[in-house]
Protein backbone atom coordinates (compact mmCIF):
# COMPACT_ATOMS: atom_id res chain seq x y z
CA UNK A 1 0.00 0.00 0.00
CA UNK A 2 1.12 3.57 -1.36
CA UNK A 3 1.91 6.03 1.08
CA UNK A 4 0.29 9.59 -0.40
CA UNK A 5 1.74 12.92 0.77
CA UNK A 6 1.34 16.80 -0.50
CA UNK A 7 4.65 17.96 -2.28
CA UNK A 8 5.20 20.30 0.97
CA UNK A 9 4.46 17.72 3.79
CA UNK A 10 6.90 15.60 1.75
CA UNK A 11 9.53 17.81 2.20
CA UNK A 12 8.78 19.19 5.84
CA UNK A 13 9.14 15.52 6.46
CA UNK A 14 12.63 15.66 5.22
CA UNK A 15 13.68 19.11 6.48
CA UNK A 16 12.84 17.84 10.10
CA UNK A 17 16.58 15.93 10.38
CA UNK A 18 19.22 18.21 9.95
CA UNK A 19 22.35 16.00 10.07
CA UNK A 20 25.20 18.73 9.32
CA UNK A 21 24.80 22.22 7.88
CA UNK A 22 26.72 25.61 8.09
CA UNK A 23 26.40 28.70 6.23
CA UNK A 24 29.83 30.06 4.61
CA UNK A 25 29.93 33.91 6.58
CA UNK A 26 32.40 35.63 3.06
CA UNK A 27 29.33 34.73 0.56
CA UNK A 28 26.12 33.50 2.56
CA UNK A 29 26.13 30.41 0.99
CA UNK A 30 23.70 27.71 2.57
CA UNK A 31 25.50 24.00 2.92
CA UNK A 32 23.04 21.39 4.57
CA UNK A 33 22.27 17.81 4.42
CA UNK A 34 19.08 16.12 5.89
CA UNK A 35 18.73 12.64 7.07
CA UNK A 36 16.03 10.77 4.94
CA UNK A 37 12.68 10.42 7.39
CA UNK A 38 13.19 7.28 8.92
CA UNK A 39 9.54 6.73 8.54
CA UNK A 40 9.66 6.69 5.00
CA UNK A 41 13.34 5.43 4.14
CA UNK A 42 16.82 5.79 4.69
CA UNK A 43 19.57 7.98 3.37
CA UNK A 44 20.46 11.83 2.91
CA UNK A 45 19.31 14.68 0.87
CA UNK A 46 21.63 17.17 0.57
CA UNK A 47 21.08 21.19 -0.97
CA UNK A 48 24.68 23.33 -1.33
CA UNK A 49 23.53 26.98 -2.75
CA UNK A 50 26.93 27.81 -5.14
CA UNK A 51 25.69 31.56 -5.37
CA UNK A 52 22.53 33.43 -5.05
CA UNK A 53 20.13 32.27 -7.30
CA UNK A 54 22.43 28.66 -8.24
CA UNK A 55 21.28 25.57 -6.14
CA UNK A 56 22.71 21.99 -6.68
CA UNK A 57 20.80 19.52 -4.41
CA UNK A 58 22.52 15.47 -4.26
CA UNK A 59 20.30 13.06 -2.67
CA UNK A 60 20.60 9.42 -2.12
CA UNK A 61 17.80 7.08 -0.44
CA UNK A 62 16.06 4.49 -0.26
CA UNK A 63 12.03 4.03 0.59
CA UNK A 64 10.24 1.30 2.93
CA UNK A 65 7.03 1.61 0.84
CA UNK A 66 5.75 3.25 -2.25
CA UNK A 67 5.27 7.28 -2.01
CA UNK A 68 3.15 9.15 -4.08
CA UNK A 69 3.37 12.90 -3.63
CA UNK A 70 0.50 15.19 -4.95
CA UNK A 71 2.17 18.93 -6.28
CA UNK A 72 -0.15 21.17 -6.75
CA UNK A 73 0.45 23.97 -9.78
CA UNK A 74 3.43 26.14 -8.71
CA UNK A 75 6.03 28.67 -9.81
CA UNK A 76 9.23 26.63 -10.97
CA UNK A 77 12.87 28.00 -11.71
CA UNK A 78 14.85 26.59 -14.54
CA UNK A 79 15.91 23.06 -13.62
CA UNK A 80 18.08 20.27 -14.48
CA UNK A 81 17.88 16.90 -13.05
CA UNK A 82 20.46 13.31 -13.61
CA UNK A 83 18.15 9.93 -11.98
CA UNK A 84 21.43 8.00 -11.87
CA UNK A 85 21.29 4.51 -11.52
CA UNK A 86 22.90 2.72 -8.55
CA UNK A 87 22.31 -1.08 -10.75
CA UNK A 88 25.35 -3.16 -11.60
CA UNK A 89 23.52 -3.83 -15.00
CA UNK A 90 22.45 -1.37 -17.64
CA UNK A 91 24.42 1.36 -15.86
CA UNK A 92 24.64 3.54 -18.99
CA UNK A 93 21.05 3.00 -20.21
CA UNK A 94 19.78 4.07 -16.70
CA UNK A 95 21.06 7.42 -16.05
CA UNK A 96 18.80 9.58 -17.70
CA UNK A 97 17.71 13.58 -17.25
CA UNK A 98 15.17 16.12 -17.49
CA UNK A 99 15.55 19.48 -18.50
CA UNK A 100 12.85 22.26 -17.39
CA UNK A 101 12.30 25.60 -18.72
CA UNK A 102 11.27 28.38 -16.01
CA UNK A 103 7.15 29.03 -15.64
CA UNK A 104 4.59 27.34 -13.94
CA UNK A 105 5.19 23.58 -12.89
CA UNK A 106 1.73 21.59 -13.52
CA UNK A 107 -0.15 19.58 -10.89
CA UNK A 108 1.19 16.32 -11.31
CA UNK A 109 1.01 13.03 -9.02
CA UNK A 110 4.71 11.17 -8.44
CA UNK A 111 5.09 7.89 -7.74
CA UNK A 112 8.38 6.52 -5.81
CA UNK A 113 8.68 3.03 -6.11
CA UNK A 114 9.97 1.33 -2.60
CA UNK A 115 12.96 -0.98 -2.34
CA UNK A 116 14.57 0.73 -5.08
CA UNK A 117 17.39 3.62 -4.07
CA UNK A 118 16.62 7.13 -5.89
CA UNK A 119 20.10 8.80 -6.73
CA UNK A 120 19.83 11.81 -8.21
CA UNK A 121 21.54 14.96 -8.31
CA UNK A 122 19.46 18.29 -9.25
CA UNK A 123 20.36 21.82 -10.13
CA UNK A 124 17.90 24.63 -10.04
CA UNK A 125 18.75 28.31 -11.61
CA UNK A 126 16.94 31.16 -11.44
CA UNK A 127 16.16 32.78 -14.70
CA UNK A 128 18.19 35.76 -13.76
CA UNK A 129 21.12 34.23 -13.43
CA UNK A 130 20.93 31.99 -16.56
CA UNK A 131 20.56 35.43 -18.37
CA UNK A 132 23.62 36.14 -17.38
CA UNK A 133 25.64 33.15 -18.00
CA UNK A 134 24.05 33.06 -21.38
CA UNK A 135 23.05 36.52 -22.56
CA UNK A 136 24.90 39.10 -24.70
CA UNK A 137 26.05 42.23 -23.08
CA UNK A 138 22.52 43.47 -22.57
CA UNK A 139 21.51 40.27 -21.58
CA UNK A 140 19.38 38.61 -24.15
CA UNK A 141 19.24 34.84 -24.54
CA UNK A 142 20.49 33.52 -28.17
CA UNK A 143 17.01 32.19 -29.69
CA UNK A 144 17.08 28.61 -29.64
CA UNK A 145 17.25 29.16 -25.39
CA UNK A 146 14.52 31.73 -25.08
CA UNK A 147 11.96 29.06 -24.67
CA UNK A 148 13.70 28.08 -21.38
CA UNK A 149 13.22 31.71 -19.80
CA UNK A 150 9.64 31.92 -21.05
CA UNK A 151 6.27 32.94 -19.41
CA UNK A 152 6.44 32.75 -15.78
CA UNK A 153 2.40 32.63 -16.22
CA UNK A 154 2.88 29.70 -19.05
CA UNK A 155 3.64 26.12 -18.60
CA UNK A 156 7.23 25.41 -18.67
CA UNK A 157 8.87 23.59 -21.03
CA UNK A 158 10.71 19.86 -20.74
CA UNK A 159 12.42 17.79 -22.46
CA UNK A 160 13.66 13.99 -21.60
CA UNK A 161 17.38 12.50 -22.65
CA UNK A 162 19.80 9.92 -21.85
CA UNK A 163 23.07 11.19 -20.50
CA UNK A 164 26.20 11.15 -22.61
CA UNK A 165 29.39 9.66 -21.44
CA UNK A 166 30.66 13.67 -20.85
CA UNK A 167 27.67 14.03 -18.51
CA UNK A 168 28.75 10.78 -16.78
CA UNK A 169 31.98 12.00 -15.90
CA UNK A 170 30.84 15.38 -14.73
CA UNK A 171 28.28 13.68 -12.52
CA UNK A 172 30.64 11.28 -11.34
CA UNK A 173 32.86 14.19 -10.36
CA UNK A 174 30.56 15.57 -8.31
CA UNK A 175 29.60 12.59 -6.31
CA UNK A 176 33.24 12.32 -5.80
CA UNK A 177 34.02 16.00 -5.26
CA UNK A 178 37.47 16.14 -3.12
CA UNK A 179 37.66 19.12 -2.03
CA UNK A 180 36.31 21.38 1.23
CA UNK A 181 35.01 24.62 1.99
CA UNK A 182 35.11 26.98 -0.68
CA UNK A 183 37.17 25.02 -3.27
CA UNK A 184 34.53 22.78 -3.05
CA UNK A 185 32.40 25.05 -3.95
CA UNK A 186 33.86 26.46 -6.84
CA UNK A 187 34.43 23.12 -8.35
CA UNK A 188 31.21 22.03 -7.73
CA UNK A 189 30.02 25.67 -9.40
CA UNK A 190 32.23 24.51 -12.45
CA UNK A 191 31.03 20.93 -12.56
CA UNK A 192 27.54 22.38 -12.39
CA UNK A 193 27.52 25.02 -15.21
CA UNK A 194 29.70 21.94 -17.16
CA UNK A 195 26.69 20.07 -17.02
CA UNK A 196 24.60 22.84 -18.17
CA UNK A 197 26.39 23.61 -21.33
CA UNK A 198 26.57 20.15 -22.33
CA UNK A 199 22.62 19.96 -22.54
CA UNK A 200 22.73 23.13 -23.87
CA UNK A 201 24.49 21.97 -26.38
CA UNK A 202 22.29 19.38 -27.47
CA UNK A 203 19.19 21.85 -26.83
CA UNK A 204 20.32 24.21 -29.54
CA UNK A 205 21.08 21.68 -31.97
CA UNK A 206 17.35 20.15 -31.33
CA UNK A 207 15.76 23.60 -31.66
CA UNK A 208 17.67 24.46 -34.79
CA UNK A 209 17.07 21.46 -36.31
CA UNK A 210 20.84 20.12 -36.89
CA UNK A 211 19.28 16.65 -35.87
CA UNK A 212 16.49 15.49 -38.00
CA UNK A 213 14.05 13.64 -36.66
CA UNK A 214 14.34 10.49 -37.83
CA UNK A 215 11.36 7.89 -38.76
CA UNK A 216 11.27 4.69 -35.93
CA UNK A 217 8.51 2.09 -36.80
CA UNK A 218 7.49 1.02 -33.02
CA UNK A 219 9.12 -2.47 -34.40
CA UNK A 220 12.24 -0.78 -34.88
CA UNK A 221 12.64 0.28 -31.31
CA UNK A 222 12.15 -2.78 -30.33
CA UNK A 223 14.94 -4.16 -32.04
CA UNK A 224 17.31 -1.27 -31.31
CA UNK A 225 16.66 -2.36 -27.37
CA UNK A 226 16.94 -5.75 -28.41
CA UNK A 227 20.50 -4.28 -30.23
CA UNK A 228 21.72 -2.68 -27.04
CA UNK A 229 20.79 -6.07 -24.91
CA UNK A 230 22.95 -8.09 -27.14
CA UNK A 231 25.68 -5.56 -26.82
CA UNK A 232 25.65 -5.66 -23.09
CA UNK A 233 25.25 -9.14 -23.04
CA UNK A 234 28.52 -9.55 -25.15
CA UNK A 235 31.50 -7.32 -23.91
CA UNK A 236 34.29 -9.73 -24.33
CA UNK A 237 33.34 -10.40 -28.01
CA UNK A 238 30.57 -8.56 -29.76
CA UNK A 239 29.10 -8.15 -33.15
CA UNK A 240 30.50 -6.13 -36.02
CA UNK A 241 28.26 -3.45 -36.69
CA UNK A 242 27.04 -5.48 -40.09
CA UNK A 243 26.17 -8.81 -37.81
CA UNK A 244 24.46 -6.59 -34.89
CA UNK A 245 22.35 -5.42 -38.00
CA UNK A 246 21.47 -8.99 -39.24
CA UNK A 247 20.83 -10.13 -35.68
CA UNK A 248 18.08 -7.94 -35.21
CA UNK A 249 16.89 -8.01 -38.50
CA UNK A 250 17.47 -4.10 -39.37
CA UNK A 251 19.76 -2.72 -42.00
CA UNK A 252 23.09 -0.23 -40.66
CA UNK A 253 21.60 2.91 -41.68
CA UNK A 254 18.32 2.37 -39.21
CA UNK A 255 20.46 0.67 -36.63
CA UNK A 256 23.30 3.89 -36.41
CA UNK A 257 20.60 6.73 -36.91
CA UNK A 258 17.77 4.73 -34.82
CA UNK A 259 20.64 4.00 -31.98
CA UNK A 260 21.76 7.87 -31.97
CA UNK A 261 18.62 8.88 -31.78
CA UNK A 262 17.29 6.88 -28.92
CA UNK A 263 20.46 6.23 -26.52
CA UNK A 264 22.16 9.58 -27.76
CA UNK A 265 25.50 7.45 -28.32
CA UNK A 266 26.70 5.29 -31.31
CA UNK A 267 26.68 1.54 -31.47
CA UNK A 268 30.07 1.83 -30.39
CA UNK A 269 30.42 4.53 -27.95
CA UNK A 270 27.71 2.93 -25.90
CA UNK A 271 29.73 -0.40 -26.16
CA UNK A 272 32.76 1.04 -24.94
CA UNK A 273 30.88 2.84 -22.09
CA UNK A 274 29.34 -0.89 -21.15
CA UNK A 275 32.85 -2.01 -21.00
CA UNK A 276 34.57 0.92 -18.43
CA UNK A 277 31.07 0.28 -16.66
CA UNK A 278 31.52 -3.18 -15.85
CA UNK A 279 35.40 -3.17 -16.47
CA UNK A 280 35.39 -0.48 -13.16
CA UNK A 281 32.56 -2.88 -11.40
CA UNK A 282 35.07 -5.84 -11.21
CA UNK A 283 37.53 -3.78 -9.76
CA UNK A 284 35.18 -2.62 -7.20
CA UNK A 285 34.55 -6.18 -5.86
CA UNK A 286 37.94 -7.25 -6.10
CA UNK A 287 37.99 -10.35 -7.74
CA UNK A 288 40.03 -9.32 -10.80
CA UNK A 289 43.44 -6.81 -11.07
CA UNK A 290 43.65 -4.68 -13.57
CA UNK A 291 44.62 -6.82 -17.13
CA UNK A 292 41.80 -9.37 -15.93
CA UNK A 293 39.63 -7.08 -15.93
CA UNK A 294 40.21 -5.73 -19.35
CA UNK A 295 40.28 -9.41 -20.73
CA UNK A 296 36.92 -9.41 -19.32
CA UNK A 297 35.75 -6.99 -21.25
CA UNK A 298 37.37 -7.81 -24.68
CA UNK A 299 40.62 -5.58 -24.04
CA UNK A 300 43.94 -7.74 -25.17
CA UNK A 301 45.91 -4.90 -24.75
CA UNK A 302 46.41 -3.38 -21.50
CA UNK A 303 47.70 0.25 -22.19
CA UNK A 304 45.08 0.96 -24.39
CA UNK A 305 42.52 -0.29 -21.75
CA UNK A 306 44.25 1.76 -19.25
CA UNK A 307 44.14 4.74 -21.64
CA UNK A 308 40.44 4.18 -21.63
CA UNK A 309 39.54 3.98 -18.41
CA UNK A 310 41.53 7.08 -17.71
CA UNK A 311 39.78 8.93 -20.63
CA UNK A 312 35.76 7.95 -19.17
CA UNK A 313 36.71 7.60 -15.36
CA UNK A 314 39.77 10.65 -14.91
CA UNK A 315 41.71 7.77 -13.03
CA UNK A 316 43.96 4.76 -13.88
CA UNK A 317 42.37 1.48 -13.63
CA UNK A 318 45.59 0.68 -11.62
CA UNK A 319 45.16 3.78 -9.18
CA UNK A 320 40.71 3.16 -8.54
CA UNK A 321 41.69 -0.71 -8.03
CA UNK A 322 44.92 0.06 -5.06
CA UNK A 323 42.55 3.20 -3.76
CA UNK A 324 38.75 0.63 -3.56
CA UNK A 325 41.20 -2.17 -1.81
CA UNK A 326 42.01 0.41 1.22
Amino acid sequence: MAIVLSQDDYWELIQENTIEGHIESAASLLDVTWEYPSQLGQGSVQELSLRDGLVLAIANYQQHDDIIVHACDREHWLEYTFNISTSSQNLLNLTSYHLYGSGIAPKQHDKQTAKQRSQWVSVHIEPKVFQSFTGNSSGQVPPALQHLVGNLNQEYYVRSGQATPAMQIALQQILQCPYQGLTRRMFLESKVLELMSLLLEHEIEAQIGKQPVFRLKPDDVERLHYAKEILHQSLDNPPSLMQLARQVGLNECTLKQGFRQMFNTTVFGYLRQCRMEHAKLLLMQGCMNVNEAAQAVGYTSQSRFAAMFRKTFGVNPKTFATQRSQ
